[in-house]
């Protein structure tokens, strides 16, 4: 899609009800809801992070969406395929101003070139004690990445055609938290498989897209 006829699509969003958890719900691992029953004392005191779901134009102004592929270390979050993002911190006015921080230090795109147009539902992630914002903003400039190297493995600019193609959504077998393969939900998206807190905050930016487009 034209990003000018995605930015006049977009526009009424404001507007329009998040579709929330029951979206989420879709690419959620079965295992997720024993998890969070387990943890429901920890939940009250969970890290804050915020993350940036951030649409631009490419050279040739399609529409597109960038996503980041972790580096490999050791944490429950390793080498998986996530959103530019961070924790909230102390310094941070906001965990909107933590996502768009966040967003510049991980690729490289100014923060007064990106426009929030959406704050999208919270989700708590049981394997690392986080509550993730997600938040739906665009850039109006084609980006210049620039990733940060200690961090961030690499960068996967998907474009919208394929982000909202049902096709590209089914399941796979994965290793996950639990040390065991189990069954998940996945997005098929430029050769990587993404899955987990990172699917689920897809579906619902994919659901509420699919309101406007």
């Amino acid at each position: 899609m034209n990003f000018d006829t995605f930015l006049k699509s977009i526009s009424k969003i404001e507007h329009i009800p998040l579709p929330g958890h029951e979206s989420q719900l879709k690419m959620s691992p079965k295992y997720r809801i024993e998890l969070i029953e387990k943890q429901r004392e920890l939940m009250k005191y969970s890290k804050k992070a915020g993350v940036m779901a951030l649409f631009y134009p490419d050279q040739d102004h399609s529409t597109m969406l960038i996503l980041i592929l972790r580096k490999t270390y050791k944490g429950v979050h390793s080498a998986q395929v996530g959103f530019p993002g961070g924790k909230l911190e102390p310094e941070d006015p906001s965990l909107e101003y933590a996502a768009l921080r966040e967003t510049f230090e991980e690729v490289g795109v100014p923060i007064e070139d990106m426009e929030v147009l959406k704050a999208l539902t919270k989700l708590y992630i049981p394997p690392s004690n986080f509550t993730v914002y997600p938040f739906l903003g665009v850039t109006h400039k084609t980006p210049q990445f620039l990733k940060q190297d200690d961090e961030v493995e690499d960068l996967i600019e998907v474009t919208l055609a394929d982000f909202v193609n049902d096709a590209h959504v089914g399941s796979e077998m994965l290793m996950t938290s639990l040390e065991k393969e189990v069954e998940v939900p996945v997005f098929k998206l430029n050769g990587h498989t993404v899955w987990g807190a990172t699917a689920m905050m897809l579906s619902e930016i994919k659901d509420l897209l699919k309101k406007v487009l």
